[in-house]
């Protein structure tokens, strides 16, 4: 009987799919359930698996795009369109949007690679849009930042299980900071990684995908604005 544990083999289409579902589901408890039962905090902790999935793939996307900078202006309008519905939910409270976390992420990735050779101007680079995050009051803040970047950093080759471990094992202090078990989830996943894009392919798609996020919170604005 063969007792080795064997992870599933997820594409990145079906991480992009993973790390959607539960932002919704996280997004539900927070805006649409009583605060501190069991479920409000269940379904927070599945929520916690969005970010890190999402920070892994925008370091993933970043490599393997052909054009950086079309790769940013897609992000940041999205970002700017979102911040309709983000207002609408959350007021003006001085946050913003994680789509403008995740542009700024490429901001890092692209100042990562043009002071590559060196290493304490890139540190300094990277730490630069962190402390802007952080000013600007965007999700995730300058963690968000720094995740992207040590994703991106810490690249193994496809397939190479014990490197994306370590890999893993730089960015779980700042995964736990939103939660352990969140943490441990989107460890998981990202562990399940096989290298591949998947079946989401083509522009349609990718704006598709960009776009749900403003009009999910859209439809959570009027959730929660009907149902009190």
């Amino acid at each position: 009987m063969n007792r080795n544990l064997s992870l599933p083999h997820l594409s990145g289409s079906s991480l992009k799919i993973i790390a959607v579902l539960s932002m919704v589901i996280d997004h539900c408890a927070y805006y649409l359930l009583e605060h501190g039962t069991v479920l409000y905090e269940a379904m927070r902790c599945v929520g916690r698996i969005a970010f890190p999935v999402f920070a892994f793939l925008i370091a993933e996307g970043f490599s393997h795009t052909r054009n950086k900078r079309s790769y940013f202006v897609q992000l940041l309008g999205f970002a700017f369109f979102s911040e309709i519905p983000w207002f609408l939910l959350n007021g003006a409270d001085g946050t913003h949007n994680v789509m403008f976390t995740l542009a700024l992420g490429v901001v890092a990735l692209t100042l990562l690679d043009r002071c590559c050779e060196h290493k304490v101007l890139s540190f300094m680079a990277v730490c630069l849009v962190a402390v802007l995050a952080y000013y600007m009051g965007t999700d995730y803040d300058w963690r968000g930042i720094l995740m992207i970047a040590i994703f991106y950093i810490t690249q193994p080759q496809a397939g190479n299980l014990q490197d994306r471990m370590i890999q893993i094992l730089f960015i779980l202090p700042l995964m736990i900071h939103y939660g352990t078990i969140g943490a441990i989830f989107a460890s998981v996943v990202i562990l399940s990684y096989n290298g591949n894009r998947g079946f989401i392919t083509g522009k349609a798609w990718k704006y598709a995908f960009y776009a749900f996020y403003p009009v999910h919170l859209l439809v959570l604005y009027l959730l929660f604005t009907y149902t009190r």
